[in-house]
């Protein structure tokens, strides 16, 4: 079976968040179940720079008002292809935002062309190569099944995954005609949107099965609380909705090979670990003693639970514990975050930034992560975590409830728990955990047995990728 994913991210050529990961590591993974993946991305600076040897295998004179090309190449695994478009791609910043922070004044025709040029491949115009299936991921890729619907391009199934409903490429209506989209295509069962153009919107209609990246995150868009508006939509394509977990690269995220960690360890070397969180207590400048190390690597945002973290930074310590931060994101929790470091030198430490091999280290030394997101489509930190002895705390909901058996009395008792949970999310609610997990550290034998459940866990992409490939069958056999 032949498929063109879509997707703005692809890790390890850029990568902003989760949707990199999954975006980069399932198509590989899929190969065990005969999926051949072609990967459709923007040709971004950063992308540009590493690919080597490309072949042009598409010319766009005209791909919504600027001429592009699409390049063919292999890296790390990956069959890639490439949206050559300067005019679009080609500028300092991120992939969605500038260099001071601000979106692109034109990312709907940015993720418009990208949508536009990946229906073109649906229909066949890459030579020697159509696809049997197309799946898009979030709304940057989700005008792909709307121009595929329009557009003189042979029936062919897509599915849309949804790694975040936060985010949901909303435009105002006076773009519509930049799209060049039918008239007919500016309606409720298409991208219409109370007014507006919504593109996320647009694929969830035009989709013939949604996915979303856990479970339970299935289940709570459909709630007002969760859907972000579009729980109306979603439930009305409940018959199409599939919560798939998402999974790791096993390969790069081991412990016993990690090249970034200073000491490999496995299940029954845990002592191994001591060596990584003397190092993690250098690079942060903490205390050399024995007191459990909690750590945070995240976008510090409202929706990760930041601000619960500054709030409760000062409680960590006094109930004995330390504390490293790593990541970045809103200015206000940045400087909470800095200003409980300077309050507690030695006892809490923040890196502002993203470091990717720092992030490898923290999860083979601290001994406990703190992930307490208000929602978490899936989560991949945990997963981490798991992976690593470092112990998941974490709120319960979306894929951290999915990922992770609470350290409850039954659970403990069957030890098959590997983490902890907890709710409401609220300083309350994380100080109680924190508490629990204080209990469980000072029992060494029980705070292995947590480390060992967890690293047991099985966190790979076989079983995802096999359901990812069951859904496909089923979608091609039915010729939708």
């Amino acid at each position: 079976m032949k498929v063109l994913s879509v997707s703005s991210e692809v890790f390890p050529l850029i990568k902003t968040g989760g949707l990199a990961d999954v975006s980069g590591a399932l198509p590989i993974a899929l190969k065990a179940f005969g999926v051949e993946t072609k990967t459709l991305l923007p040709g971004y600076p950063a992308v540009m720079k590493v690919i080597r040897d490309p072949i042009v295998r598409l010319e766009f004179p005209d791909l919504l008002g600027e001429p592009a090309a699409v390049l063919e190449v292999q890296h790390e695994g990956l069959d890639l292809l490439v949206l050559d478009a300067p005019a679009y791609y080609d500028r300092p910043g991120g992939p969605y935002v500038d260099p001071l922070g601000k979106d692109y004044p034109d990312n709907w025709r940015r993720f418009a062309a990208l949508s536009l040029a990946a229906s073109e491949i649906a229909a066949g115009l890459l030579p020697g190569w159509r696809p049997d299936l197309v799946h898009t991921h979030d709304w940057q890729a989700a005008l792909t099944s709307v121009y595929m619907r329009y557009y003189p391009t042979p029936e062919l199934p897509s599915v849309l995954t949804i790694h975040n409903i936060a985010f949901q490429g909303q435009f105002g209506p006076e773009i519509f005609p930049g799209l060049r989209l039918p008239a007919h295509a500016f309606a409720t069962d298409s991208i219409e949107y109370y007014g507006t153009i919504g593109y996320l919107k647009g694929g969830l209609q035009t989709a013939h099965a949604i996915t979303t990246v856990s479970p339970t995150y299935a289940d709570e868009i459909l709630t007002p609380e969760f859907g972000m508006g579009l729980e109306g939509v979603i439930a009305s394509h409940i018959d199409n909705l599939h919560g798939i977990v998402n999974g790791i690269d096993t390969d790069i995220w081991n412990p016993a090979t990690d090249p970034v960690v200073h000491t490999h360890y496995g299940p029954t070397t845990l002592k191994n670990r001591e060596e990584n969180r003397r190092s993690i207590a250098e690079f942060f400048h903490l205390d050399n003693d024995d007191a459990p190390i909690f750590c945070v690597i995240s976008r510090l945002t409202w929706q990760k639970g930041m601000d619960i973290v500054a709030n409760v930074a000062d409680e960590i310590v006094a109930m004995g514990g330390k504390l490293v931060v790593l990541g970045s994101g809103e200015a206000a929790l940045e400087g909470a975050l800095l200003a409980s470091a300077s309050r507690h030198p030695g006892r809490i430490g923040v890196s502002i930034g993203y470091n990717e091999p720092m992030s490898h280290l923290m999860q083979a030394g601290c001994d406990a992560i703190i992930i307490p997101s208000r929602f978490e489509p899936c989560g991949l930190t945990q997963l981490y975590g798991l992976r690593y002895g470092c112990v998941p705390i974490v709120a319960r909901t979306g894929g951290l409830n999915d990922t992770v058996i609470d350290a409850n009395h039954a659970a403990l008792a069957a030890k098959v728990a590997t983490g902890i949970q907890f709710s409401p999310v609220t300083e309350a609610g994380m100080l109680q955990a924190i508490r629990r997990a204080m209990h469980f550290y000072a029992d060494r034998k029980l705070w292995t047995q947590l480390q060992k459940q967890g690293m047991k866990s099985d966190v790979s992409w076989e079983k995802s990728a096999e359901r990812y490939a069951a859904l496909y069958s089923s979608l091609v056999s039915k010729g939708m």
